[in-house]
């Protein structure tokens, strides 16, 4: 059976625009073959046999089921096509017949259909997309290929999240997922269950160049050994690879570049594919310039306490003056800054002067309310009758300066009840508690929230694996039974470190600045 002319354009919308008016096709799967056994056509557009090629498999690619359900573990894409040719440029032609004119060599071309879009895809394939694929379809771990390439772990799972995000391997969601006991809320996004991120808070040392007034912690603690710090790089390694999630390493302290061993575990920490961070204080530009030869940080935090009279009673004299000018350093080497701010009852009226004054040197400014913990005890917060009115000012401000940021839970309670979209709260995921985010000290002690004691299980003795999953972490997951009924519980849950300063039992008592059902 012969095909008439418009076939052979539906189907090869390119090849057949260099085909003669009368050519006949017997089966709309052979074109290429024809093309090969013409004198005429293979002599005038060599390279239109293997054009054809390509124009039929992005055909049957096209018709090509994807899977229904969620992959258990790293797939090649089943639509995906790997197909030799010996013509450079060809899927470029297939975009612009005048530019882009194939050159002979040899190549593979990937073609599949994108399972986000369901479009089909069409791409030489670069070097790092056939170690993707022979990764994932031989089973080959990740650390032996990275032995065999003398590259870093880091460096192959990059590869591997470029062809995932490219749609050319297939991966499992994160397995960090709130279970059937966590509250479901009313009417939540439900990619407020599941974190594809983890951030492992890293209190490196216990050495600092201040000494705040609100300070949690002051106690002694053993020091960080740099072995120690590679071996809960390993874990970490580990624990993120089996739940499928990104992890960000969060450096802190004390001050984290005060830590003998910074550069080298900071360097660990990328080298293993880590997101990296710093909260700490401001430092010299050439300690900032080694970081930076390491890898980038995806934000540089420091606090500030309010104008400069009362910040530098909190943080000490000059010390406000030292931060502006530090922001302007990280701004000057292209670093994300974000200013903290802890929220007490004599900054709170400094607090949207300060966000105004950083306008233009910060990226994000947010605040912590006061826990009454450690030094901070002798502090007084923010009396909560007072706290909703704040909050709305605040909320109001943002509106006028991109910098401020609204991270405090209690804000989607107020956007719950003015009828507007509730945002992710302290974590992305409200009270992230145990949940995407854990803290660890230098002695190894685990705690599900920094800012309170949350002792869940000792990195050293244990695997975060077992940490993670164990009974404690898995109460600070749930929070207080008070929240449980709260329409907003999973972007809220309030804050368990305030409910710990106040006194209260924080798996049975709310958040003492919540004022649902309370008169405002």
């Amino acid at each position: 059976m012969t095909h008439p002319a418009q076939d052979l354009h539906s189907f090869y919308p390119i090849s057949a625009l260099f085909l003669p008016p009368d050519f006949k096709l017997e089966s709309m799967s052979e074109l290429a073959d024809a093309i090969r056994k013409s004198p005429v056509l293979h002599h005038e557009r060599p390279y239109l046999a293997d054009l054809a090629k390509l124009e039929h498999i992005r055909s049957l690619v096209s018709l090509a089921p994807l899977p229904q359900d969620k992959v258990s573990d790293w797939v090649v894409n089943p639509s995906l096509e790997l197909v030799p040719v010996h013509w450079l440029k060809l899927p470029a032609f297939l975009d612009d017949q005048v530019i882009n004119i194939p050159e002979r060599g040899d190549e593979w071309v990937l073609i599949w259909k994108h399972p986000a879009s369901r479009l089909v895809q069409i791409c030489p394939a670069s070097g790092h997309d056939l170690l993707a694929l022979k990764i994932v379809s031989e089973g080959l771990r990740i650390r032996d290929a990275a032995w065999e390439g003398k590259v870093t772990t880091g460096h192959i799972n990059d590869i591997l999240a470029s062809a995932v995000q490219r749609g050319i391997l297939l991966a499992p969601p994160s397995r960090l997922e709130r279970d059937e006991t966590f509250p479901r809320g009313t009417g939540i996004d439900p990619h407020f269950f599941s974190s594809p991120t983890f951030t492992l808070q890293w209190h490196i040392t216990q050495a600092c160049d201040l000494h705040c007034r609100h300070c949690y912690d002051r106690s002694e603690r053993a020091t960080l050994e740099l072995s120690q710090g590679i071996r809960v790089l390993d874990d970490l390694y580990d624990f993120s690879a089996t739940h499928f999630v990104s992890t960000q390493v969060s450096f802190t302290g004390g001050n984290p570049l005060l830590y003998p061993d910074f550069n080298a575990l900071y360097k660990e920490s990328s080298d293993r594919g880590f997101m990296t961070a710093i909260l700490g204080n401001p430092m010299p530009k050439k300690q900032i310039e080694k970081m930076l030869s390491i890898r980038k940080p995806e934000f540089y935090q420091v606090s500030l306490e309010g104008l400069r009279d009362h910040n530098d009673y909190i943080r000490g004299s000059g010390h406000f003056d030292r931060t502006l000018d530090f922001l302007d350093l990280l701004r000057e080497l292209g670093i994300y800054s974000m200013v903290m701010l802890t929220l007490t009852r004599n900054n709170r009226d400094q607090v949207l002067e300060l966000a105004e004054l950083l306008r233009e040197r910060v990226d994000l400014f947010t605040f912590n309310r006061l826990a009454m913990v450690g030094e901070g005890a002798a502090l007084a917060s923010v009396t909560p009758e007072n706290f909703p009115a704040f909050l709305q000012s605040y909320r109001q401000a943002a509106e006028k300066n991109s910098c401020i940021g609204l991270k405090d839970n209690l804000f989607n309670l107020r956007h719950h009840e003015q009828g507007l979209i509730v945002n992710g709260g302290c974590t992305g995921y409200g009270c992230g508690a145990g949940f995407n985010f854990l803290s660890l000290l230098p002695d190894g002690e685990v705690h599900a929230c920094r800012k309170l004691p949350s002792l869940i299980g000792n990195a050293y003795q244990q695997t975060l694996d077992e940490i993670y999953h164990g009974p404690l972490a898995q109460q600070y997951r749930l929070g207080t039974a008070a929240c449980r009924e709260c329409p907003i519980r999973p972007v809220c849950g309030g804050c368990l470190a305030v409910s710990h300063g106040y006194g209260l039992d924080i798996f049975q008592e709310r958040d003492p600045y919540c004022w649902k059902d309370k008169k405002k």
